[in-house]
This record gives structure tokens, sequence and C-alpha cells, in this order.
């Protein structure tokens, strides 16, 4: 039988690998500050995407990928004044919907898209957009951020959407720290408590738009920036 290695005097034996880690840098009281703070501050947060009913919220969800929310703002308004409804949008048709959006990013395909996923909702979903993510990610155009997106903002469903702001401002500040964005809105959904969780996502991206912004954030007027943990934060 062979004799067990001897280890060094005060050593211990190696235990299971760990395969979790703290989703959040902050504490649970830290967290719950956090998050009182922007009610306080804005107690029903909205989006900027503007929409008349939960299928141009989808179209514009759509839109948004790759550009601004005034971007898309400026090309739906007179989309929508049109074609606010799948039928409406199929009968305008893929050339007159590429018409209206040239001006947004990667327009062509956004086009596509759009006439595409009207087709399939009247095809498949009575005419209306459906509720659950499977379904909404099976859309043309529709990934898991689009589809959060619609559910809460439609459905009030306390999803949370990880764009490029909420992954910023949740790297930075120790919130939810991760590699990509999945791990990230897992740490959110593991650590946000449930009474801010239906307007965490708003909190979060208009906090990384106009304050915890990427080039210069502006941690003088940030209301969390006593819990933030980013060591590059300036203050004054």
């Amino acid at each position: 039988m062979a004799k067990a290695k001897t280890l060094p005097t005060g050593a211990r034996r190696p235990g299971p690998a760990k395969t979790s880690r703290r989703a959040s840098l902050l504490s649970k009281a830290e967290i719950e500050t956090f998050f009182a703070r922007f009610e306080a501050r804005d107690p029903e947060p909205k989006g900027e995407l503007e929409s008349v009913n939960p299928f141009t919220l989808l179209v514009a969800v759509v839109l948004s990928a790759q550009a601004t929310d005034a971007g898309v703002n400026k090309a739906t308004r007179a989309l929508f004044a049109l074609a606010d409804t799948p039928e409406k949008m199929v009968a305008l048709g893929e050339d007159r919907i590429r018409d209206f959006i040239k001006t947004i990013g990667l327009f062509r395909n956004k086009a596509k898209n759009v006439y595409a996923l009207s087709q399939l909702l009247i095809e498949r979903h009575g005419s209306e957009v459906p509720r659950s993510r499977e379904a909404l990610e099976a859309l043309p155009g529709v990934g898991r951020k689009t589809a959060n997106v619609v559910l809460n903002i439609a459905f009030g469903d306390p999803t949370i959407a990880v764009d490029t702001h909420i992954f910023r401002v949740s790297n930075r500040t120790g919130l939810a720290p991760g590699k990509d964005v999945v791990v990230v809105e897992a740490g959110l959904e593991k650590v946000v408590p449930k009474p801010y969780r239906l307007h965490a996502h708003h909190w979060l991206i208009l906090h990384g738009r106009y304050v915890c912004k990427a080039r210069k954030p502006d941690c003088a007027v940030c209301i969390v920036r006593d819990i933030c943990r980013w060591e590059g934060k300036v203050v004054g």
C-alpha cells in the first residue's frame, strides 16, 4: 500500500474545486442601498425607445441594435404612424420599411428582419407578440437581450437585458462582475432584491448612459459613488 505523502507543517490537503463565486463585490446591505437610492430619485423609470404597443416596441428594440435610441425614434415615428400592427407592416413591404429606417445602421438587414418577424407573428401567434422568451427568440432579429427588453417593458416581467451600459456598470461598480453578458445577467438576477427587480434594468441603463459613461464617468454626481468599488473613480 502506497504511503500517503507528508504535507508541510500547517498545510491543508486541497478540498474539492470550488465551482461557485460571489455574484457581487457588494454586501447585501450595500446592494439594498444601491437600488433604494435609484428608486428614491426615479420611482418609475421608463425606456427611451418610443412605441405605442408591444408590436412597435418589439420592432423598435430590434432596430436599436448598434444604434442610438434617439436615432431609432427619429426613424420610427413616421414608420409607426403607418404601420403599428404586423398586418400593416407586411402590407408596407420590405422596400418601404427600408426607406423609413435607412438612417439607422444595418438598415437593410433590419428591414428584412422586421418584415419577416411581422409575417411570423401573423402566421404563428395570431398577430400578437408572444410572452415567452423562447417564442420571442425564434423571431428574426430577436436575441436574448431584445426578448428581455420586450418581456420587461411590454409585459412587466422582472427581466434584465444586459446591454453595453449595464455590462459596464455591473463590472465597474462591482455590483455583478462578469466576463460576458450571460454571466452578468445571472449575477444580477441573483443579487438584485426582488422589490427592485422590475425597474433594475432601466435604472442601470440610464445610469450607464448618463453618469457612469464609458470614456469619462461623471463620478461627482453619481449617487452610489461611496458604494462603488471602481478604483478609477474620481470625485471633484
